[in-house]
């Protein structure tokens, strides 16, 4: 494929017209049960779960796709397959493959989208968004499927996973990355997309995304080989690498202060601990006032919240809570392997815009709440393990507005790697940043 094709559909993959004007003159859908009792999101096999091999396609379903409830020509189809959970449990989720209507040169090509949805509610997960629905903190994946809608019309194929699962374990980057990798198991042998034995696949995802994106990448060459042998690469940006590291960062905040509370919540459900004997009488107001919260809900809620005001005296630090330790070292990115797929990592830096400091010891500037020194550690690590990487910092961007110049990059350098072209990297220009040392257990030295 050459370079120029690419780029042009790229920019076509950042239009929504096509698919909005077919959906204009459709009605509204009816709302559907949510996951929780709905049917479809349950597996009743006869088979224990667990003798059953994650990526397992477990039932099936075509329906249109919707956007903001309008119900489009697009067929998708949605499969419930098997996964694994944090803890190592057999799960099931669910996967939405949105199918190109016209066969071409481009067929055959499967994009992995890892949306942003970042929420602790079920429904605000893809496939149920997908399926006819909508509700607040699902209208960001709202958006993120119109995106979509020109490279459906190019030919690729579309999947969509729930990558959060069906309790929405927000920020569990491990849980992210099984999700995903099952999810194109089940994609690409099911019968209904269209795939084939020789179909190729790149993954994308921004911010929550970039959490699925990276974290299937890692865990690729050894959770899901017959998987990695069929990915061209990866693009990711606003990238999670060190969530212990970030909940220092947004401490304080004006407008991402909020979003420590949630991460807290999403890991604790997904390890199955409990954190609430640690929290103060406001931490624990807050902890059940956000057990279903989607980031929309908390951006610019708390200003100024920090750990001391959720925490109780007794634990001053996060690094003070020994379960809090012991669980923030397992969702560090970079550690316990490395892919071996070409990357493309985009981070902002210098752009504290929404009243996150960036002048925090040891951990510098970053796009207010991902911190670009953690990103751009983790890109010199994987370059020195042979990883071909480009990356890119956006100097004086914030978290959303990198988004821009990230999608004008990542998405032709990903439909690039679906061509015979090698991958570009910049791995000599790329310099150190902040360790990504495990966090170390300091008991508060008690007053008496």
């Amino acid at each position: 494929m050459s370079t120029i094709r690419p780029l042009r559909a790229a920019r076509r993959v950042l239009g929504t017209a096509p698919i909005l004007a077919c959906a204009a003159a459709s009605a509204p859908a009816a709302a559907l049960a949510s996951p929780a009792d709905n049917p479809f999101y349950q597996y009743t096999g006869s088979a224990p779960l667990s003798s059953v091999a994650p990526g397992t396609v477990l039932r099936s379903r075509t329906i249109n796709v919707h956007l903001f409830s309008i119900k489009t020509p697009i067929k998708t189809v949605q499969l419930l397959y098997r996964s694994t959970s944090q803890t190592g449990a057999p799960t099931v989720n669910v996967t939405s493959v949105l199918l190109p209507p016209r066969r071409n040169a481009y067929s055959g090509k499967l994009i992995s989208y890892q949306s942003a949805y970042d929420s602790l509610d079920p429904r605000d997960e893809p496939s149920y968004q997908l399926a006819g629905n909508v509700t607040f903190g699902g209208l960001l994946s709202q958006l993120e499927n119109s995106m979509l809608s020109t490279a459906l019309l190019t030919g690729y194929t579309i999947a969509i996973p729930d990558t959060e699962g069906q309790q929405a374990d927000f920020a569990d980057g491990p849980e992210y990355g099984m999700n995903t990798l099952d999810a194109l198991r089940a994609t690409f042998s099911a019968p209904e997309t269209g795939l084939t034995a020789t179909s190729k696949a790149a993954m994308i995802g921004y911010s929550g995304g970039a959490i699925a994106t990276q974290w299937a990448a890692q865990m690729a060459p050894t959770y899901a080989p017959d998987v990695n042998a069929r990915l061209v690469g990866a693009a990711m940006g606003g990238v999670l690498v060190d969530p212990a590291h970030n909940l220092d960062y947004v401490s304080g905040s004006k407008t991402w202060a909020g979003v420590a509370p949630m991460a807290i919540i999403g890991t604790a459900r997904a390890f199955g601990v409990d954190m609430t004997p640690y929290l103060s009488a406001y931490g624990l107001k807050i902890y059940a006032k956000l057990q279903k919260a989607p980031i929309a809900a908390v951006l610019a809620q708390y200003p100024g919240l920090t750990w001391k005001q959720l925490a109780k005296p007794e634990y001053p630090t996060a690094s003070s809570v020994k379960l809090f330790v012991d669980i923030a070292n397992q969702v560090i990115m970079g550690h316990d392997g490395h892919p071996t797929i070409p990357l493309y990592i985009g981070q902002g830096a210098h752009g504290e815009t929404e009243g996150t400091a960036g002048d925090k010891p040891g951990i510098g500037e970053g796009d207010g709440v991902m911190i670009a020194g953690d990103v751009r550690q983790l890109a010199y690590q994987y370059c020195s393990q042979g990883v071909p990487v480009y990356y890119r910092e956006y100097p004086n961007k914030s978290h959303t507005s990198s988004t821009i110049p990230w999608a004008q990059a990542a998405i032709p350098w990903m439909l690039n790697r679906f061509g015979k072209n090698p991958s570009p990297s910049n791995c000599s220009l790329i310099t150190p940043g902040n360790p990504l040392t495990p966090m170390v257990y300091t008991p508060a030295v008690s007053a008496s």
